[in-house]
C-alpha cells in the first residue's frame, strides 16, 4: 500500500524494521526519493521524535543530507529528499541505526533511460571475437569479481581514471539517473582484458576481470591452443546464513519482550494513591466554582507559610452577623409617628464562634446600638425613603436627621416599647439582606457597654460549628507581628451586597484606653464590616477583637480588644471556649497537609466534612491534598516512563548494532 503525500510514489527502494524508502515524483516532475516511517511505529512517541530529530540533525550537520519536505506530524511521518543530492532516504534509516534492505532493482515505469545498457555485458574467455547482429550473448553465470570487492558510493557511480576505448569498444558514460547510486550497490568498472563483442549500436560495459587472465589474454590472442576455459576460477558464494538470521530474530523478539516487561514493570502496577477528581480550589492550586469557602488562606498569605496555617486554623469559625431592627419613629412630645410604616434598618459586623455549640462574639454597638445611635439610624433610614417618594432631596437628607434628632423617639410598634430585633449569622461567603437559610439565626445573650469593652455573646441555633482558640496571656506587646481577619465586600450596593472573609497583616502600634479597657492599637484595618472580627498569632489563636478606634480619623477598625475581656464575657453568659473534636481532627489534617502527608490529610479531612458541613474551608483542603498528590505521582511517573522508553530504544539500537557488526563480518573476503 502506498503513502500518503504530495507526491507519485512509483516504487520502494528499500525497507527496514520501521519503515521504507519510496522512489517518487513531486508536483513538477523532479525526482525524490521519500523515507516514511510506519504508522504503527510512529504511535510510539519515542519513535516519532527519533525520526524527526535524526532527520533535522542530518540537514543541519555540515556535509549531512538536506530534505526538501517533511511532515513530521502525519499518521505516517515522511520525509523527502531530491533524489539528484543522493540516497537521502537510506541515509536517514542507517541513521537511525535500524537494519536497513535496499530491495532488488527492477526498472520501473518512470525510471529515466540510461544512457548505457541497464545490465553491463560479461567478457567472453579469450580467443578470437565472434561478431553477432543483435546483443551480446554473456556466458552462464554472472561475473565474479577476483581484484578484490566493488565499493559502494553514496552518489552517482564515478570510473577511476579515464575511460579506456578497447578494440573500438565506446567508453561508459553514467546515467543521469542510477537507481544503484541510491541503493549503495556496485560500481560498474572500466573494462581492461578479454576481447569484446562488438554490438550494433551500442557500447558495452565491462567487469572485474583477473589480472593474471588478462596477461594470458594479451599474450595470445587467437591462440588454438590455448585453453578455452578459466585458468583461476573465481570462489563459489558464500553459504546462506539461515540459522544466524534466526538467531539475530530471536535476540529481537527476547529485547523487545525484555523493554515491554520493563514498560509494564515500571508503569503497569502502581494505582492512582488519590481519586482522579477534578481540582477544585485556587492559588497555588486550580480553581472550580463547586468549593468556595470564602477566605483562601493558600492565596491570601505565602502558600504553606505559617501565616496561611493560621488563616486556615481560625477561618471556618469566622462568622457574618446581620442585625435587624424595626421600630417607629414618634414625635418625643406626641409621640405621633413620622410615617404610618414601620422603620427597618440593618447593622452588619463580623463574629467568630468560640464553641461548638453555637456561642459566637461579635461587636456590642452592631447586634444591640445605644438608643441615640438607633435613633439617628432609623432618621437616616427614614430620610432616604422620603427622597424615593420625592417628599425630600438628597442634599437636605443631613439637616433633615439633624432637625429630628433631639425630637424623635424609635420604639416598637406601641409607645414606650423596644423595636424588635433579629440577628443572624452566615459562614463561609455571605449575602446582605438574607433572612432564610443559609442564615443562621441567633439569640443575643449578653452585651458589654462601649466603655467596658463593646462586645456581645450571641447563641446561633445551629450546633456543631467550627469553633477558634483563644490566646493565654495578656494583650499583645507594641511591634508584635499579627493577622487582623474580617469580613468585607468590594460591592457598590451594600444592601444585597457579598460579602467574604479577608485577612491582612497587621503591627501593634501602641496602647490607648476606650472607657475602662486598655486596647492596643494597629496600623491597619480591614473595613468597616470587621468590627467583632479577630486578631490572630501564627498559631491561629486569637489575641483579640477588633472594635472601632476612637481616636482614629474615619471611625477604623484599629482597636484590638484583649482576649481577657472576651473570657469574662463569657463567664459572664454561662459558657466558655471550647472545641469539639471534630475542631481537633481538623487540625491534625491541617498538620499533615502542611507536612506533606496527603493520604492522612485527606482522611481526616473526610471525616471533618461529614461532621461539620459548614467548615467548607476543610472540604477545599481536602480537594488541595489530592491535587496535590496527583501532581505528585504525574512527576513522579514521568521519568519511569522515560526510563522505560530509553530501555525500549536502547534494546532496539542494541539489535542494529549487533546486525551491523554480523553484516560486515559475512563480507566475502577474496
Amino acid at each position: 500500500m502506498q503513502p500518503e503525500g504530495p507526491y507519485r510514489f512509483t516504487h520502494v527502494l528499500g525497507s527496514s524494521q520501521v519503515g521504507k524508502a519510496w522512489a517518487a515524483i513531486d508536483g513538477q516532475g523532479r525526482l525524490v526519493t521519500v523515507a516514511v516511517l510506519d504508522a504503527a511505529v510512529a504511535a510510539t512517541p519515542a519513535w516519532r521524535e527519533a525520526f524527526s530529530a535524526t532527520a533535522n540533525a542530518l540537514a543541519q550537520t555540515q556535509g549531512g543530507q538536506t530534505f526538501a519536505y517533511a511532515d513530521f506530524g502525519a499518521a505516517a511521518p515522511w520525509v523527502a529528499y531530491p533524489a539528484e543530492a543522493g540516497p537521502g532516504a537510506e541515509k536517514l534509516f542507517r541513521a537511525l541505526g535500524v537494519d536497513y534492505q535496499p530491495v532488488p532493482e527492477v526498472a520501473g515505469p518512470n525510471t529515466p533511460p540510461a544512457t548505457g545498457p541497464a545490465n553491463p555485458p560479461v567478457p567472453q574467455q579469450a580467443g578470437p571475437p565472434q561478431p553477432v547482429s543483435g546483443v551480446p550473448q554473456p556466458v552462464s553465470g554472472p561475473p565474479q569479481p577476483v581484484s578484490g570487492v566493488p565499493q559502494s558510493v553514496s552518489g552517482v557511480p564515478q570510473v577511476s581514471g579515464p575511460p579506456q576505448s578497447v578494440s573500438g569498444v565506446p567508453q561508459v558514460s553514467a546515467p543521469p539517473y542510477a537507481p544503484w547510486a541510491m541503493h549503495g550497490g556496485p560500481v560498474p568498472v572500466q573494462p581492461v582484458s578479454a576481447a569484446p563483442h562488438p554490438v550494433s549500436g551500442a557500447g558495452s560495459e565491462a567487469s572485474t576481470v583477473d589480472p593474471v587472465l588478462a596477461d594470458a589474454d594479451r599474450s595470445s590472442p587467437g591462440d588454438p591452443f590455448t585453453a578455452p576455459v578459466r585458468r583461476i576460477k573465481p570462489s563459489p558464494p558464500p553459504p546462506r546464513r539461515t540459522g544466524l538470521w534466526v538467531g539475530i530474530g530471536a535476540a529481537a523478539l527476547a529485547v523487545a519482550l525484555a523493554a515491554g516487561a520493563t514498560v509494564w514493570a515500571v508503569t503497569g502496577d502502581e494505582e492512582p494513591s488519590v481519586p482522579q477528581t477534578l481540582p477544585t480550589a485556587s492559588g497555588a492550586f486550580p480553581s472550580a466554582p463547586a468549593i468556595n469557602p470564602g477566605l483562601k488562606p493558600w492565596a491570601q498569605a505565602a502558600p504553606y507559610s505559617p501565616e496561611e496555617r493560621a488563616l486556615a486554623i481560625a477561618g471556618p469559625s469566622l462568622v457574618f452577623v446581620e442585625a435587624v431592627f424595626t421600630g417607629t419613629l414618634r414625635e418625643a412630645k406626641s409621640n405621633v409617628p413620622l410615617s404610618v410604616t414601620p422603620v427597618t434598618f440593618k447593622r452588619r459586623c463580623s463574629g467568630f464562634v468560640v464553641n461548638p455549640d453555637g456561642h459566637i462574639v461579635t461587636n456590642g454597638q452592631c447586634v444591640r446600638p445605644a438608643v441615640d445611635a438607633a435613633r439617628e439610624r432609623a432618621l437616616y433610614t427614614l430620610g432616604r425613603i422620603l427622597i424615593e417618594q420625592k417628599k425630600l432631596t438628597t442634599p437636605q437628607l443631613d439637616g433633615y436627621v439633624q432637625s429630628k434628632l433631639n425630637s424623635t423617639v424609635f420604639t416598637g410598634a406601641e409607645p414606650g416599647s423596644e423595636p424588635a430585633s433579629q440577628v443572624f449569622g452566615q459562614f463561609n461567603v455571605a449575602r446582605g439582606d438574607l433572612t432564610a437559610s443559609p442564615a443562621i439565626p441567633g439569640q443575643v445573650v449578653r452585651v458589654l457597654e462601649p466603655d467596658a469593652g463593646n462586645l456581645a455573646l450571641v447563641k446561633l441555633t445551629q450546633p456543631s460549628l467550627p469553633a477558634v482558640e483563644l490566646a493565654e496571656g495578656g494583650a499583645p506587646a507594641p511591634g508584635a507581628a499579627l493577622l487582623v481577619l474580617g469580613y468585607r465586600t468590594t460591592d457598590a450596593d451594600f444592601r444585597a451586597a457579598t460579602y467574604t472573609v479577608e485577612s491582612k497583616p497587621a503591627q501593634v502600634a501602641g496602647t490607648a484606653n476606650q472607657g475602662s479597657v486598655a486596647v492596643s492599637r494597629l496600623n491597619d484595618d480591614v473595613g468597616i464590616y470587621s468590627a467583632g472580627g479577630v486578631a490572630l498569632d501564627t498559631a491561629g489563636r486569637v489575641v483579640g477583637v477588633l472594635d472601632t478606634d476612637r481616636a482614629a480619623s474615619g471611625g477604623a477598625n484599629r482597636a484590638l480588644v484583649p482576649v481577657s475581656v472576651v473570657t469574662g464575657l463569657l463567664g459572664a453568659g454561662g459558657t466558655s471556649s471550647s472545641r469539639a473534636d471534630t475542631d481537633r481532627v481538623y487540625r491534625e489534617g491541617l498538620d499533615e497537609f502542611f507536612a506533606g502527608r496527603n493520604d492522612d490529610a485527606i482522611a481526616s479531612f473526610d471525616r471533618v466534612v461529614e461532621a461539620s458541613p459548614v467548615n467548607v474551608l476543610a472540604q477545599a483542603y481536602r480537594q488541595n491534598a489530592i491535587d496535590r498528590a496527583r501532581l505528585a505521582d504525574e512527576s513522579d511517573g514521568m521519568p519511569r516512563l522515560l526510563v522505560a522508553s530509553l530501555a525500549a530504544l536502547g534494546g532496539l539500537l542494541l539489535v542494529g548494532l549487533v546486525v551491523l557488526v554480523v553484516v560486515f563480518r559475512r563480507r566475502p573476503r577474496y
